[in-house]
């Protein structure tokens, strides 16, 4: 039993938790936390990938969420300019199409000026017959608005604000599940089990934080015994991956007559990412997979624009996520709203509890910041916001600074190739230099596992970032699963299952 009580004990190991612990512990509280998973093993890794203001949130008036979305982009490209980078995006147009000219021009206005703009360039216009980016579409779209939002490694932000946070005191508890929590005498008593040992432990602490993401009510219902807990919409968002659609390094936006939009994105090099869909899901968040209707859905959505179709036998890999959303009572899933949520629970004597609903990528700073105010009002304040001028673990080079840190490391270490060295800064930024250590050959870098992984950077993710299994490191620490054969990823989990877990 741990005999320390914590400030603040957080459940849930997604970019809300992590990021709601690293801003915490940071302002000087005591903090634990716990995640029955990987890190980033639902919802935060199931994303498209985007930092943006939410360009169709303004149809549903949600100006609120743009406007502080739109702020966001610049201060997390700031925060992690290795795992963050702008995108370009172009929206094809065409006469007759789903949405007027006037109605297009207003949204991109209001994107351009509603927030914070200082470094990603405006809205353009383009001519589809003679620019790049109307190549591999149809003849039919004459036309293009282009404007800026940002690109993100997912699941690399959610485990460096994991490994940020305990860098700086915080107890983090990837594989750990929280099978109860009770009130007693003013302070959280909460049990655990270790779901690799089976090892149970008790914990204390003067607050609770539930952001368990699309199992947040499950916790209030079992961890809490509180049955009638309904807070939460659950949305399936499914993406597809096929082989390379175009060379041009812009993304696509493109606009479906059911008035839902998919995105058409440069992925990993060698790939196009397309998706999302978005529908009710009812089902154990754990068993989510893309339906044949989603991947009918998507190669149709992508071929109503590309003049080479998009069919099922392209695709490489699928991915599928349950977003937590906020039950507003929206009648259509694409409607409800991707706004966050938070409700604080417990008066007086009682041990606070604050329920965390909803929220993206792009806001995880600023609901930490929000879900911060909160906590210092119930357990008292500590510190002042810092988050916006920080920086993720390897993010301390300046934020248009990508091509020298390649360029540096790529001296440092001149037998890598240039495809390799800009993986390695894309995934660790500065950190590239402690993984690589003293290096003077691709063989000092120990056994290859395919790819370009070889035995020292799975090493650094066992030592540094909690990884596991060869899936924590093929498709959330890096997506290496897109190169690697299955039996290369069959070899590297046998690998990582003789090796010691190390980091903490």
């Amino acid at each position: 039993m741990s005999r320390e009580i914590h400030d603040i004990f957080v459940i849930g190991g997604g970019i809300n938790g992590c990021g709601i612990a690293r801003d915490a512990v940071g302002r000087g509280y005591s903090v634990a936390l716990a995640e029955m998973n990987d890190f980033a093993s639902g919802t935060s890794s199931g994303a498209t990938k985007l930092i943006h203001g939410g360009l169709r949130y303004l149809e549903h008036y949600e100006f609120r969420l743009v406007r502080e979305s739109l702020m966001e982009r610049e201060i997390l490209w700031a925060m992690a300019p290795h795992i963050i980078w702008p995108l370009r995006f172009v929206l094809p147009y065409h006469k007759g199409g789903i949405r007027p000219a006037w109605l297009i021009r207003l949204g991109l206005f209001l994107y351009d000026h509603l927030g914070g703009r200082k470094l990603l360039p405006p809205t353009s216009v383009l001519d589809m017959r003679s620019d790049p980016a109307g190549k591999p579409l149809k003849a039919l779209f004459a036309k293009a608005f282009e404007y800026s939002d940002g690109w993100v490694d997912d699941a690399r932000m959610v485990v460096l604000n994991a490994r940020d946070a305990a860098d700086k005191g915080a107890t983090v508890m990837p594989r750990t599940k929280v099978v109860s929590a009770r009130r007693e005498n003013g302070v959280w008593h909460i049990e655990t089990t270790d779901t690799l040992t089976g090892r149970n432990d008790s914990h204390q602490a003067r607050m609770l934080v539930n952001a368990a993401g699309p199992w947040v009510d499950h916790v209030i219902r079992s961890a809490f015994g509180q049955n009638e807990a309904h807070h939460v919409r659950l949305v399936q968002g499914s993406h597809i991956v096929v082989k390379k659609k175009f060379d041009d390094p812009r993304a696509y936006f493109f606009q479906n007559p059911d008035n839902r939009i998919i995105f058409a994105i440069p992925y990993e090099g060698d790939f196009t990412l397309i998706g999302t869909t978005d529908r009710d899901y009812t089902a154990d968040p754990r068993d989510v997979r893309i339906s044949e209707e989603e991947t009918v859905y998507l190669c149709n959505a992508a071929s109503e624009y590309f003049k080479e179709p998009v069919k099922p036998e392209d695709i490489v890999w699928t991915y599928s996520a349950v977003r937590p959303l906020y039950d507003d009572g929206a009648s259509k899933a694409q409607e409800a709203t991707r706004d966050y949520v938070l409700k604080l629970e417990g008066e007086g004597a009682a041990a606070p509890l604050l329920n965390v609903f909803g929220g993206k990528l792009t806001t995880y700073r600023r609901l930490s910041e929000h879900a911060l105010e909160k906590i210092g009002a119930a357990i008292g304040a500590k510190g002042a916001p810092w988050t916006a001028t920080s920086h993720l673990p390897g993010g301390d080079f300046p934020v248009k600074g990508y091509e020298a840190e390649v360029a540096k490391l790529k001296r440092g270490y001149p037998f890598l190739t240039d495809p390799h060295a800009r993986r390695l800064v894309r995934r660790y930024g500065t950190k590239a230099e402690l993984l690589l250590g003293d290096a003077r050959g691709i063989d000092d870098l120990g056994r290859f596992f395919g790819g370009d992984l070889y035995e020292a950077e799975v090493t650094y993710l066992v030592e540094h970032e909690w990884a596991r299994h060869a899936e924590d490191v093929l498709w959330r620490r890096t997506k290496d699963g897109l190169r690697l054969s299955k039996e290369q990823a069959q070899s590297l989990e046998e690998y990582m299952a003789a090796m010691p877990a190390m980091a903490g």
